[in-house]
C-alpha cells in the first residue's frame, strides 16, 4: 500500500521555509556590490566578494551530506528543524557584523566564515524540503507539489531583491553603509526564527515513517546511494549542473553584472530583480504542473534545448543601454530559470529511492548546485571584466545545456512510479 499523503499544514511549511534560505543567500549577492565596500579593499573587492559567495556554496554539499546521513537514518522532520535552527543564527550573527573599517581585515574573515556556514546549513535544508514534499505529496501530484520548493524560494528571492531595492534606494548613503545594510538581515533572521518555531508541528515524512515500520534503513545511506543508485546520482548531477547555472547566473548574478557594467544603478537593476522574481514564481508551479501531465524528460529537454539557444542572445540585450531590451531579457531568462528549477526539483529527488534519498541528493544535485551555482557568478564576473565580451556568461549556460542535453534525452521518465518512488 502507498503512503498515506501528508496533510497541507505540513506540506506548506515545509514549502515556506525555502523563503529563508533563498532570501539569505540572494540576499548577499544583491548587496554584493555595497557588501564588497563595507568589507573589503582594493579593485578587486568585488570580486572578493564574489569568490565569498562561491567558497560557500562548497559548504552546501558537505551540509548536504552531513544532514542527509542523518536525515536517511532519523528522519526528515527532525534534519529540517536542525538547519533552519542553524540558519536562524547566522542571519542574526551576519547583521551584527562590525564591518572593515571598525575592526580591519578581520570583519572580511568573519563575513566569510558566517557564509560557509550558512552554505553548510543551506546543503541540509533544500535537500531535506525536497525529499520531504516528494514523499508527502499524491502521486500524480508530485511535480506541482516539489515545484513549491522552488517557487517559495523565489518567494525568498523577491523578498531579498524588494527589501534590497528599498533600502539602497531610500537611504542616504552614510546610514546605508553605516548602518541600513544591516536591516535586511536582521528581517531575514526574524523570518527564520519565526519559521523555525512553526516547523515544530510538522509531521514526520510517510515515506521514512513507512521504511522505518518495515526495518528497511540502511545504516550507510551515502555508501549506500553509491553502491546501488550511482546511475541516480550522476543524472541528478546534470539535472541540478543546469538549474544551477540558469538561475544563478541567469537570475542572481543579473543585478551584479548590469551594475559592474555600468548599464543600471544599484537601485533600477535590483528592482528589475525584483520583477524577475515575480515571473519565477508565475512560471514554476505551471511547469511543475507541465511535468506531471506530459513528464519530466521531455520538459526538461525543451528547457535545455532553450538553454543552449537563447541565454547568449539576452546578455547581449542586457549589456545595451536601454531599459526596455534589459527587462525583456531579464524575464525571458528567469522564465527559462525557473522552469528548470520547477522541474528539476522533482526529477533530482526521484532518481534515487527513500532509503537513500537525502544522501543520493547530497551526492549529485547539491554538488552540483556547489560548482555550477556557487562558482558561477564570480567566473561569469571574471570573464566578463578580462575579455570585455558582454554575452560571456551567456555562452557559459548554452554550454552547459549542450553538456547536459545527451542526459536528458535519456532520462527514464519518473512521473508515472508510484508515490513511494
Amino acid at each position: 500500500m502507498s503512503p498515506t499523503p501528508l496533510d497541507r499544514r505540513s506540506l506548506v511549511l515545509a514549502a515556506l521555509s525555502t523563503v529563508v534560505e533563498w532570501y539569505d543567500f540572494t540576499l548577499f549577492l544583491y548587496l554584493a556590490t555595497l557588501l564588497s565596500r563595507l568589507f573589503f579593499t582594493g579593485s578587486d573587492a568585488l570580486l572578493v566578494t564574489l569568490g565569498g559567495f562561491a567558497v560557500a556554496y562548497l559548504m552546501r554539499p558537505v551540509g548536504a551530506m552531513l544532514f542527509g546521513h542523518y536525515g536517511d537514518r532519523h528522519g526528515r522532520r527532525a534534519t529540517l528543524l536542525a538547519s533552519m535552527g542553524l540558519m536562524t543564527a547566522a542571519m542574526l550573527a551576519t547583521a551584527m557584523l562590525p564591518t572593515q573599517a571598525q575592526i580591519g581585515p578581520w570583519a572580511g574573515v568573519l563575513l566569510l566564515a558566517l557564509r560557509c556556514a550558512m552554505g553548510f546549513a543551506v546543503g541540509g535544508e533544500y535537500t531535506g524540503v525536497v525529499a520531504y514534499l516528494l514523499e508527502g505529496a499524491p502521486a500524480h501530484r508530485r511535480g506541482l507539489v516539489t515545484s513549491l520548493a522552488a517557487a517559495t524560494s523565489e518567494v525568498g528571492a523577491l523578498l531579498a531583491a524588494g527589501l534590497s531595492a528599498l533600502t539602497v534606494s531610500l537611504l542616504p548613503a552614510p546610514a546605508l553603509e553605516g548602518w541600513g545594510w544591516r536591516l535586511p538581515f536582521l528581517f531575514g533572521a526574524a523570518m527564520a526564527g519565526l519559521i523555525l518555531l512553526a516547523r515544530a508541528a510538522m509531521q514526520e515524512s510517510p515515506a521514512f515513517e513507512a521504511q522505518k515500520a518495515a526495518g528497511a534503513l540502511v545504516r550507510a545511506p551515502i555508501l549506500h546511494a553509491l553502491r546501488h543508485h550511482r546511475a541516480g546520482v550522476l543524472r541528478g548531477f546534470a539535472i541540478s549542473a543546469l538549474g544551477s547555472i540558469t538561475y544563478y547566473v541567469g537570475i542572481t548574478y543579473v543585478p551584479v553584472y548590469l551594475t559592474a557594467t555600468g548599464g543600471m544603478d544599484e537601485g533600477a537593476a535590483l528592482r528589475l530583480a525584483t520583477i524577475a522574481a515575480l515571473v519565477v514564481i508565475l512560471v514554476t508551479p505551471l511547469v511543475g504542473w507541465l511535468s506531471d501531465l506530459r513528464g519530466r524528460r521531455p520538459v526538461l529537454v525543451g528547457l535545455a534545448m532553450l538553454s543552449a539557444v537563447l541565454p547568449y542572445t539576452l546578455f547581449a540585450l542586457l549589456a545595451r543601454a536601454d531599459a526596455a531590451a534589459a527587462l525583456t531579457g531579464a524575464l525571458v531568462l528567469a522564465a527559462l530559470a525557473g522552469g528548470v528549477s520547477a522541474v528539476g526539483a522533482v526529477a533530482t529527488a526521484e532518481q534515487v529511492p527513500a532509503e537513500g534519498r537525502l544522501s543520493g541528493l547530497a551526492l549529485g544535485a547539491t554538488s552540483a548546485t556547489a560548482l555550477f551555482g556557487g562558482l558561477t557568478p564570480w567566473l561569469a564576473q571574471w570573464l566578463t571584466q578580462r575579455t570585455g565580451a558582454a554575452s560571456a556568461p551567456g555562452l557559459m549556460i548554452a554550454l552547459v545545456a549542450l553538456a547536459v542535453l545527451p542526459v536528458l534525452l535519456r532520462l527514464p521518465e519518473t512521473a508515472r512510479q508510484g508515490a513511494e518512488v
